[in-house]
């Protein structure tokens, strides 16, 4: 790995649904962003390509909370799912308040040089996602005799 030291993989994202908050009790879902990429250079003095692919996906919620998968998850629409629900990358935040997630991608690596076969690397690579404030909030919720069309001065409308 000390060889690749000039090569790095691409630095992930992260997002969380729905709409970048969470919501008290109820499972918001975490997507990273992180893909099979190849980066050209130079290696013990010839052009080479090393090839970065995800291998294991990191989370700190910031509550205390973290999970790891192999996937970097998917969105609830992408997955078929209704909204809020549990999904490989998700987290249920039990306080409300504003809490700063972080996400780390371990990348596996293999190299060639002059166009040959590739050469699988021992170890693996870390990077880092820039950190996610996830707002997280209550809801509340209370039954009315009429929808907010109807009697725009209703209580909660």
């Amino acid at each position: 790995m000390s060889d690749l030291a000039g090569f790095a993989p691409m630095v992930p994202t992260q997002s969380v649904e729905p709409n970048g908050l969470a919501l008290v009790g109820l499972a918001a879902n975490f997507v990273a962003d992180a893909s099979v990429h190849v980066v050209s250079g130079t290696l013990l003095g010839s052009v080479a390509e090393v090839r970065f692919t995800p291998a294991a996906f990191r989370w700190n919620f910031g509550d205390g909370g973290t999970r790891s998968s192999v996937s970097g998850g998917a969105s609830w629409a992408d997955l078929g799912v209704p909204e809020f629900s549990d999904t490989d990358t998700s987290h249920v935040y039990e306080e409300r308040g504003d809490f700063v997630a972080g996400l780390t991608v371990d990348y596996t690596a293999e190299y060639r040089v002059g166009g040959g076969g590739w050469i699988a690397v021992s170890g693996a690579l870390s990077a880092t996602a820039d950190p996610l404030t996830v707002a997280v909030r209550r809801i509340k919720t209370v039954l009315v005799a009429e929808d907010c069309i109807q009697n725009p001065a209703g209580v909660g409308c």
